[in-house]
């Protein structure tokens, strides 16, 4: 059960990466208003009319777990946002340890598209050293190698499996899917 659980979650987080680069992609929070058997029907933390999601075939239930520096380890899977401060460093505004299910989803560094200028790195962990207070986190990606500051107070996520009963009227959730012809179609829900 454990390891259908796993590969329905890789699956997924599979296709919401390639939905990831298509224009057709939405995510937002919100609230639960119900949740059948095919079709999620959720309010916008913006507000207006509750949605009418469809579910995908493989669509999966995350939830976010506090968590800390001490529980970054070498070969963990993360993904950090970052900016580049006046001492040319790459400093983490926030960092999640995703389970395996997701190792290598997104792998890479790239400029993300936002108005601080960040920096997304999605990669495994080779190592950790603290320097002058701060975690310096060293991460490899396919193609490159970095290293990102980690300073005291970054808030630490780690991603865990949930199970899909906690997806009920009142939860608040974060969806996210892409659009089709026959309309929204939900890959992921995060509980939040």
């Amino acid at each position: 059960m454990r390891a259908q659980l796993f590969l329905g979650i890789f699956l997924a987080l599979m296709a919401v990466h390639a939905q990831a680069q298509s224009p057709n992609t939405f995510a937002f929070n919100g609230t639960v208003n119900s949740i059948d058997g095919s079709n999620l029907s959720v309010t916008s933390e913006e507000g207006g009319a509750p949605e009418i999601l469809r579910l995908g075939t493989h669509w999966v239930v995350l939830k976010n777990m506090p968590a800390s520096l001490a529980d970054i380890k070498a070969n963990d899977f993360i993904a950090s946002a970052a900016v580049r401060k006046a001492d040319g460093k790459l400093h983490s505004t926030e960092l999640r340890i995703f389970p395996d299910a997701m190792r290598g989803l997104g792998e890479g560094q790239r400029p993300m598209n936002d108005t601080q200028n960040q920096t997304m790195t999605n990669a495994t962990v080779s190592g950790a050293a603290i320097v002058n207070g701060s975690n310096v986190i060293k991460v490899k990606f396919q193609g490159g190698e970095s290293e990102l500051i980690l300073d005291p107070g970054v808030p630490v996520t780690a991603i865990l499996p949930a199970d899909p009963s906690l997806v009920k009227a009142g939860a608040k959730v974060r969806v996210q899917g892409a659009k089709t012809a026959e309309g929204a179609v939900v890959s992921r829900i995060t509980l939040r």
